[in-house]
């Protein structure tokens, strides 16, 4: 009797069962990727350099007058005396381009970086489904995400220590907190800031289905980043700030008052939660209905 001839399993039905293992291998395949791309390390090399190069050179102007200046952010006047202000020295500086466009490599180079390489179709032969790929490149990314901003974090604490000591921490308000109190209000500051970047991952991986084309995905990206911090900062459009996402990226100074003021934080979180949602779901939309086969 003749043996028939296998099947291949459509790469749209994600009604099949699939082992979890199987989406573990491709997590771990995913993060492998993202950690071995040579762009990748040199720009998380240079976010982590930032913090060290803002540390040394106010280290060296040794003038307390220059970094009080009117036109400095507010953190600079304050970073001597406790290394911690680093951190927020270089989030207040890296939070409006640097990260949001790490952020866009990170899902073009998930999404329309494959597609534009051919190795999305081969991706989809995998019995595990578009949604659940979508979301295996959105956890990917995500974790990237994290570490990348803890690695700054961290780079800018150790240089703060190092060059400006853990003296009590001077709040925006005015009032001084001890240095135990500051390190879990900059951990809490850098959460905050994760969770705005994992959910401006989900508008980046709806940008990165509909082009093919990575530089497209980046530039559409920091385009839109650009136009809704133009927004924001627009007075006859302040009607607008509250549905604006990336206007409460700048929010989480008010965890470094006395005491901490959360109802900006806390609408930002559930801005953050609704953006993640509905661009989530127009990436799904938009992947499950794409032909990335032919």
């Amino acid at each position: 009797m003749p043996t028939p001839e296998p099947t291949l399993q459509h790469p749209d039905l994600d009604d099949e069962p699939v082992a979890d293992p199987l989406s573990l291998r491709l997590l771990r395949s995913e993060l492998r990727l993202i950690a071995t791309r040579r762009r990748n390390l040199v720009g998380l090399a240079v976010l982590c350099a930032v913090p060290v190069i803002l540390a040394v050179v106010l280290a060296l102007s040794n003038s307390a007058e220059r970094s009080g200046t009117a036109d400095a952010p507010p953190f600079v006047a304050m970073m001597f005396g406790n290394g911690l202000l680093v951190v927020t020295g270089t989030f207040s500086v890296e939070c409006l381009v640097f990260i949001p466009l790490a952020m866009c490599m990170l899902a073009a180079d998930s999404l329309s970086g494959e597609a534009n390489a051919g190795t999305l179709r081969y991706l989809l032969t995998v019995p595990i489904g578009r949604t659940r790929l979508l979301f295996v490149k959105y956890a990917a990314a995500s974790i990237a995400a994290v570490i990348t901003i803890a690695a700054v974090a961290i780079t800018g604490a150790l240089t703060g220590f190092a060059l400006f000591g853990t003296d009590e921490l001077v709040t925006l308000s005015g009032a001084k907190i001890p240095f135990e109190e500051s390190l879990w209000r900059v951990g809490l500051m850098c959460l905050y800031i994760m969770f705005m970047m994992v959910a401006f991952l989900a508008v980046a991986m709806f940008a990165a289905t509909l082009t093919d084309q990575p530089a497209a995905t980046v530039v559409g990206c920091l385009l839109y980043v650009l136009l809704d911090q133009l927004l924001v900062t627009t007075p006859d459009l302040a009607w607008l700030n509250p549905y604006l996402f990336t206007g409460y990226w700048r929010d989480w100074g008010d965890l470094l008052r006395q005491p901490i003021e959360t109802a900006n934080v806390t609408n930002g979180l559930i801005v953050a939660v609704v953006y993640a949602a509905v661009f989530l779901s127009a990436a799904w939309a938009r992947l499950t209905t794409k032909d990335v086969t032919s």
